[in-house]
């Protein structure tokens, strides 16, 4: 059956690396994108695209999980390195779809860690707005400081700066 099965996977194997240098490409952008202040409409079109980045590759996924389901194999690591080692016993040349599974994991790692990176940027960048956003609307916060004992307290600033 492998035999039969193993082409399919070839061409998955391919098309999810391409797929992840492309999420891997657009996470890059996002973070220059991030550190040069870029408008929101362009981060925006960025998410888009790594979103549907995200989808090609969660079909990527099923349908590797269906090859591997073909020998009893979990979509995992050790389920492809199984099903990669049962091709190579069938005498079948595995280097480049080897190649390419463990590229998809380092990349993806890449992909985990900038992601990552760029949520915590975005996320501070939301932050900062909302705070600048309640100061211009008079809206008053509650901070949240530490007593002598550590025990945490929060006061009120009312000093409103501008009001709209």
């Amino acid at each position: 059956m492998i035999e039969k099965t193993f082409p399919i996977t070839e061409k998955l194997l391919s098309n999810g690396l391409k797929s992840t240098q492309k999420l891997l490409e657009l996470l890059n952008t996002e973070f220059e994108q991030l550190k040069q202040q870029t408008d929101a409409v362009s981060l925006a079109t960025l998410a888009t695209q790594k979103r549907e980045m995200v989808a090609q590759l969660e079909q990527f996924s099923k349908q590797l999980g269906q090859v591997l389901a073909t020998e009893q194999l979990l979509v995992n690591q050790e389920g492809v390195f199984s099903y990669l080692s049962k091709a190579q016993s069938a005498g079948i040349n595995i280097a480049y779809s080897s190649r390419s599974w463990l590229d998809i994991t380092e990349l993806s790692k890449k992909c985990r860690s900038l992601n990552e990176k760029n949520g915590a940027s975005i996320d501070l960048l939301s932050r900062h707005t909302q705070r600048s956003l309640q100061v211009l609307r008079g809206k008053s916060q509650l901070t949240n400081t530490y007593g002598p004992d550590g025990s945490t307290r929060s006061e009120l600033f009312s000093h409103t700066l501008i009001s709209v």
